[in-house]
């Protein structure tokens, strides 16, 4: 051995030491991550943001009450009059319920709280108990936006079933409630059941569905039964809820929805109380008692169910939209949307329920800028506020008239950096400690790039996007230039060709047998 070969030999053997250590850490960097140790997850705690003061809470909370006394609501059915009455409601000669401010109170510390939505994969149970943020889907749009031909088309229950199995393949999708209507399915009943099968069919999350009629519930929980594996085993985790528009705003019940209602919540399926007044529209313009008229809509809801069963689970479903005053649309992903959630949520924390809105709109037609930044401005005061179910998340274009599944991968990039600022800063003696400057600094490399701390903390700390593009412009032209759409399509097909449906062979072919079934 030379001279030189006897001065390189120290750092030859160190470089192999790190090299071996290296690769023996990037093989451990590529297996699975413990669920405790992933950087995001399901019900990280929000709650760093509130758009509204103390006082500001409070008033909201006084004008609703002041609404349910003065006010009330209308067009309740008998079997409402009967139980809210019942209850300690008040019918007035006018035909609307009245609700004292004792009883609000009242049933308001007798419901239900930090409740479990199941999941028929118990990993993927939520629960929702304080600011536990969770991501999921609904909107019910009428169109599929194809983001290559640039055209809307009618949606179909084979398109439903689709966005199930990317919300099952999707980590930052938490729950999945119909996005589409199955416009090819013309009888009303057979819709519903078909929403109901396209979910179940396509994610084992917990799934959230509407049923429309009264006549179509039965027919609903045998479908529930004969997945569940019985009534009992279904009542022990219930896995789907009700999306229930039980008002009409402004302050008006919904008697069929209401019918529906009365009858779910005694089959034992939990409840979205869901009021979407529109501000400016069909709510009032002004934020704050935009607010106001959620709250009184719900807080109302929150009688009702307890009066039909004590203690029954309930989500305060308050979901105000914005109106553009200019032409009265609808405008979802507008900064005021967001402060309107976000206040919601605020206000759910008040009462201490678990509470869900919308985030995620986007206004935009095509998954463009435009939506890039109204599902990430929305989604993200949504979380910070500690919405506990933050619904519409990905996908909707056009203020819920058209749905995109590319856009739907794109918002689970999206809704993982989302949660990360939900997640927040870490400090503990570890993440303080300055062993690794003085390490680094007084005769180190003078990175932290190798650093053992650096490497341990790649995946735990930090959260990469799975198709938006980090590389350097040189990388980007080397790579043939893709464009982030291109990679958003192909993870879409890559996840559609693979995965297939999550019933049982056996009981999918019972149920086809029993129902009219749409899609493949």
């Amino acid at each position: 051995m030379n001279a030189v070969d006897e001065l390189c030999a120290p750092e030859t053997a160190r470089r192999s030491a790190r090299s071996g250590g290296r690769a023996a850490r990037v093989a451990a960097r590529a297996a699975p991550l413990a669920d405790n140790l992933r950087p995001v997850r399901a019900g990280l705690p929000g709650g760093q943001y509130k758009p509204l003061t103390q006082a500001g809470v409070e008033k909201i909370h006084a004008s609703a009450l002041q609404a349910l006394e003065e006010i009330g609501l209308a067009n309740a059915p008998a079997s409402g009059v009967e139980l809210l009455c019942g209850a300690g409601a008040i019918l007035g000669d006018d035909g609307r319920i009245r609700f004292p401010r004792a009883l609000v109170e009242d049933m308001l510390a007798k419901a239900a709280r930090d409740i479990t939505l199941y999941a028929r994969d118990p990993r993927q149970d939520m629960h929702l108990s304080g600011t536990s943020v969770h991501f999921g889907t609904a909107g019910a749009a009428v169109h599929i936006v194809d983001p290559l031909t640039l055209n809307y088309r009618e949606s179909k229950a084979q398109d439903l079933y689709d966005c199930a199995k990317l919300a099952e393949h999707l980590d930052n999708i938490h729950f999945f409630q119909r996005t589409v209507v199955c416009r090819d399915v013309a009888d009303n009943k057979e819709m519903d059941l078909n929403t109901l099968y396209a979910c179940l069919s396509g994610t084992r999350k917990h799934v959230g569905t509407s049923i429309f009629d009264l006549d179509h519930v039965a027919d609903a929980f045998e479908m529930l039964h004969t997945v569940a594996g019985g009534e009992d085993r279904w009542r022990e985790r219930p896995f789907v809820s009700n999306s229930n528009c039980f008002v009409v705003p402004p302050m008006k019940f919904a008697e069929e929805s209401c019918r529906v209602m009365e009858e779910c919540v005694r089959g034992g399926m939990p409840m979205l109380l869901l009021s979407a007044g529109q501000a400016g529209a069909t709510a009032p313009a002004p934020i704050a008692l935009a607010i106001v008229q959620a709250m009184a809509e719900c807080l109302a809801g929150v009688v009702y169910v307890n009066a039909i069963r004590l203690g029954a689970p309930a989500i305060f479903g308050t979901w105000p939209f914005v109106s553009d005053l200019r032409t009265g649309a609808m405008s979802g992903g507008s900064a005021e949307q967001a402060l309107l959630s976000a206040g919601c949520a605020q206000m759910h924390r008040f009462y201490d329920l678990p509470g869900g809105a919308a985030s995620g709109i986007s206004d935009s037609k095509l998954p463009d800028m435009q939506a890039g930044w109204e599902q990430g401005i929305t989604n993200t005061l949504a979380g910070l506020s500690g919405l506990n179910l933050c619904y519409e998340s990905v996908g909707m274009h056009a203020s819920l008239l058209g749905f995109c599944l590319e856009s739907m991968v794109l918002g689970d990039d999206i809704l993982g950096q989302v949660m990360r600022l939900v997640r927040g800063i870490d400090v503990t003696e570890d993440t303080t400690s300055i062993e690794v400057m003085k390490e680094v600094c007084l005769g180190g490399a003078g990175h932290y790039l190798g650093s053992n701390q650096t490497l341990q903390l790649m995946q735990t700390e930090y959260v990469y996007p799975v198709v938006g593009n980090r590389m350097s412009p040189k990388e980007w032209v080397e790579a043939g230039k893709p464009m982030l759409l291109d990679k958003a399509i192909a993870r879409k097909n890559e996840i559609l060709s693979q995965a297939g449906s999550v019933i049982e062979p056996e009981i999918d072919a019972a149920l086809r047998a029993r129902f009219n079934i749409y899609f493949r």
